[in-house]
């Protein structure tokens, strides 16, 4: 795995895809590859209310990437300081193999180039120390980008506040991972007892 994580809130996401215009404004891609995609699930019906979803998929950055191994040129490559993988375009040569090897569907193809692309987490802008630009233009900021540590920190914030929405008590303590992390023991409040008349 790649040393950053990217984290989709999808209680915040209102699937507006800005994440997806300012990917290809900031790779100059034309229509048609979608490095970063927002799928939408639903709607469906929950109770007797419509539901929608939406999900956010964007290169995972394999430990072992199935696209890096199958690249006959070395075009499809994983970066060695952070682990992320990118195409060297220099020796891509449009074989397509890198696209079907991946389950994800992350390589695209470039119809103007005739070259794969992926996300490669925006690293000229990582190595500049910038967020990717699907995460620095997220409209509702339900996009996260960092360490995986700096990501769990992030969820448990997010599932706290949710406890809290429901009305139970929840308590983080530090440190929120590794072996001495204490399990959380949330708590519900006590309804209050309408006060008596006189």
């Amino acid at each position: 795995m790649s040393e950053y994580y990217l984290f989709h809130d999808s209680a915040k996401c209102i699937g507006c895809l800005s994440c997806e215009v300012h990917c290809k404004e900031n790779k100059k891609l034309p229509p048609g590859p979608r490095l970063c995609r927002m799928e939408t699930i639903g709607p469906k019906w929950v109770g007797s209310v419509p539901k929608i979803d939406f999900v956010f998929m964007p290169c995972y950055h394999c430990d072992r990437p199935w696209c890096v191994a199958a690249c006959p040129t070395g075009a499809m490559q994983k970066r060695a300081k952070d682990g992320i993988v990118f195409v060297d375009h220099d020796l891509c040569v449009g074989c397509k193999a890198c696209m079907r090897a991946c389950p994800w569907g992350a390589p695209q193809w470039d119809p103007e180039t005739g070259k794969a692309v992926k996300c490669d987490y925006c690293m000229d802008r990582i190595d500049q120390g910038l967020e990717p630009a699907c995460v620095a233009k997220c409209v509702t900021k339900c996009l996260h980008f960092g360490k995986p540590s700096q990501m769990v920190d992030a969820r448990r914030e997010r599932h706290a506040k949710a406890m809290a929405a429901m009305g139970t008590e929840v308590t983080l303590r530090q440190p929120v991972a590794g072996p001495k992390a204490k399990p959380m023991k949330p708590k519900r409040k006590k309804a209050q007892q309408p006060s008596a008349q006189a």
